[in-house]
């Protein structure tokens, strides 16, 4: 038992987290104080104060539900690293009256230590209890999928990454999943790292991806803490390669230097050989660069740019002839950028056969 017995009280949930999307739970919830809170336990709270502009749960249906104070919602213990979002851990101890804070759409709740100052300040919440069923505090690692040490087989993946958070991965990622889509592909797409959340997957799905997985799939609040996303990607490729897609587009949220542990992907050759072709987003020239530079000190090259940095025709043509990189934007190229990578993905094939 990892509760305090003698808290134990029942209490009726308005609302379900996309965070606790792998839990049917009854909206009358048994709850109690967690003697040991540990990242992913579902927790219970009452929001206490307001946001403007973040005032939004992602349900587990994965629409968007307007937060009112006095709500009662159903989220997960979590840490955040977010460069334009909030900052939060979890505390040592976690009992009833305990005042945290929502850290993200999905539903994190934590101990806020810092905010984008864009954003306001988080909603504050009151914490109910972690639920309880059956003699134990609900985890979401109970629904994992089972993991694999190994990856045997995986179909060719097109690895989307950025300098940081808000620089156009999500763009990249639906568009090239939708080009493939259109061209016979079955496209299958994952996030490997980041806060959870269903947008970005179901975003993927939008746009034609017949199959999503994400490290939330993995039992995972956050990739934050966790030095190695080696284990988890191994998961993932296996799990969707089950269903024998003939391409994985692959998004790694945050940068490729932060909070969330992007860079220690690229130490396992087993996963990197998979890898067909690798996108960089990027705000800036000077983003873009060292984007470059930072994936070849890790012996990746860069099949492209793209990102805000591509807006304009100036922009790619200046990335090719400074960097000597192809570059082509997702919004107004989103067919040539498909094609530059298409041709990768066709290479990768033929040297595997």
């Amino acid at each position: 038992m990892s509760y305090d017995s003698n808290t134990v009280q029942t209490v009726y949930a308005d609302k379900f987290a996309s965070s606790t999307k792998h839990f049917e739970l009854p909206h009358e919830l048994e709850v109690a104080s967690p003697t040991e809170p540990k990242a992913g336990d579902l927790i219970v709270v009452q929001t206490l104060t307001d946001n403007s502009s973040y005032n939004q749960l992602e349900l587990v249906s994965g629409r968007l539900a307007r937060i009112k104070i006095g709500d009662v919602i159903v989220g997960v213990l979590g840490k955040r690293r977010a460069l334009k979002g909030f900052v939060g851990d979890i505390p040592k101890t976690v009992k009833e009256g305990d005042k945290l804070s929502l850290l993200n759409l999905g539903g994190l709740v934590g101990k806020c230590t810092g905010r984008f100052h864009g954003l306001g300040r988080p909603i504050r919440v009151e914490v109910l209890g972690c639920v309880v069923q059956d003699n134990r505090v609900l985890n979401i690692t109970e629904k994992a999928l089972p993991s694999v040490n190994s990856v045997e087989h995986t179909a060719p993946f097109v690895l989307v990454a950025g300098t940081s958070m808000s620089v156009g991965k999500t763009q990249v990622v639906a568009e090239l999943i939708k080009q493939f889509t259109r061209n016979g592909y079955r496209a299958m797409g994952a996030k490997l790292s980041g806060v959870a959340a269903l947008r970005d997957p179901l975003n993927m799905e939008d746009h034609g991806a017949i199959r999503t997985m994400s490290f939330l799939d993995c039992g995972l609040p956050s990739t934050v803490g966790l030095k190695d996303l080696g284990p988890l990607t191994r998961t993932i490729l296996h799990h969707l390669n089950q269903d024998k897609p003939d391409v994985i587009v692959v998004e790694m949220g945050d940068g490729l230097i932060g909070g969330y542990n992007v860079d220690s992907i690229f130490q396992h050759e087993d996963i990197m050989s998979g890898c067909a072709a690798t996108v960089l987003c990027a705000s800036d020239f000077v983003g873009a660069w060292g984007g470059i530079q930072q994936l070849a000190l890790k012996g990746v090259t860069t099949t492209v740019v793209s990102g805000p940095t591509t807006d304009s025709p100036m922009a790619t043509k200046l990335i090719k002839k400074r960097f000597e990189t192809d570059a082509a934007n997702a919004i107004n190229e989103g067919e040539v950028l498909f094609q530059m990578v298409e041709a990768k993905v066709k290479e990768w094939k033929e040297n595997a056969s």
